[in-house]
């Protein structure tokens, strides 16, 4: 193991994961992870930990659970650790003072081309507005969010019916290269930090709420498609039929855009051959190809309409 430099490493989801992978792979020294603390989750509300926790303990790396980045008692602990450069990906916003801590910096792991899509869902909203490229950077933190210099960048085609998972999962191994190579360059100082040029046209990636993942059928084909694409499978894009006078919520997790030869009105459902599942939007048809019933697991459409028709022909949209 490299002796230096002495890495901290933050980081919660799975998409963190392959890049501590990676560090360690390359005899980098990571001497403590930095995750957010373990919560209850699934049915049974069982206490899980987060995924690069899980990593970390597979790989032999002391963990810090932090329930406040704030307190003095994490500060002090995270600085006995004398790191010389701190790499985070999909984590909270650090006070200055836990950024500012080591002499070679923080930088961090961003999934877009910034400064294009700031924000908690770059993945996601480049699909929902129809990108055909996006990508991954690494960047110094300062005190704004995703605003800090640039360090390197690499780009990610985004096909036309792929699904915010499938970009997610198409970023993973770039995603760890970006890390070890912007280290790399931080060590040799083969790089030179870009201020981020600001444009009028740049767009934006908020967190997504539940309350803002209803489809609205009476947009045009395409720009339902993408926002089903673009928010699947997580949180969901979602529909609410009437089946039997009873309201049923639906994830759509993946659609396919159909020609002019179907004639649908907006908002309305039609079931061909007792398979296939489609809806009208304001200029074309979209046929559902996966969904999710509340509470149930994911299937086809023609799953779906098997056990429905069973039961009742009576189905519409409601919302």
């Amino acid at each position: 193991m490299k002796p230096y430099p002495r890495i901290v490493y933050m980081g919660t989801p799975y998409f963190a994961v392959p890049g501590l992978k990676k560090l360690i792979e390359n005899n980098y020294n990571v001497v403590t992870v930095v995750t957010t603390p373990d919560k209850p989750a699934g049915r049974g509300l069982k206490m899980q930990s987060s995924p690069v926790k899980q990593a970390a303990i597979e790989l032999g790396i002391p963990v810090l659970e932090p329930f406040s980045l704030k307190s003095d008692d994490f500060f002090e602990t995270l600085k006995s650790y004398n790191p010389d450069i701190q790499i985070v990906v999909a984590f909270k916003k650090l006070p200055d003072r836990v950024w500012q801590l080591p002499p070679l910096g923080t930088f961090n792991l961003h999934a877009s081309l910034l400064p294009q899509y700031r924000g908690a869902a770059p993945i996601n909203w480049a699909i929902i507005n129809g990108e055909q490229e996006t990508g991954l950077t690494t960047f110094f933190i300062n005190d704004k969010i995703d605003e800090g210099n640039l360090l390197l960048q690499t780009k990610i085609p985004i096909t036309p019916d792929m699904t915010a998972g499938e970009l997610h999962d198409a970023m993973l191994e770039p995603g760890a290269e970006l890390i070890l190579k912007t280290l790399e360059g931080i060590l040799n100082n083969s790089i030179v930090p870009k201020k981020q040029e600001i444009h009028e046209n740049l767009k934006t990636a908020p967190k997504i709420f539940k309350e803002n993942c209803l489809i609205d059928w009476t947009k045009g084909v395409l720009e339902v498609h993408n926002f089903i694409r673009g928010l699947s499978p997580n949180p969901g894009a979602y529909t609410v039929l009437e089946i039997q006078n009873k309201p049923i919520i639906l994830k759509i997790l993946r659609t396919k855009i159909l020609g002019n030869s179907i004639k649908i009105p907006p908002k309305t459902l039609h079931v061909e051959n007792k398979k296939q599942l489609i809806v009208g939007c304001a200029d074309g048809a979209l046929s559902i190809e996966k969904l999710m019933p509340e509470g149930k697991k994911e299937m086809t459409a023609s799953e779906f309409l098997n056990g429905v028709l069973n039961k009742t022909n009576l189905i519409k949209i409601n919302s």
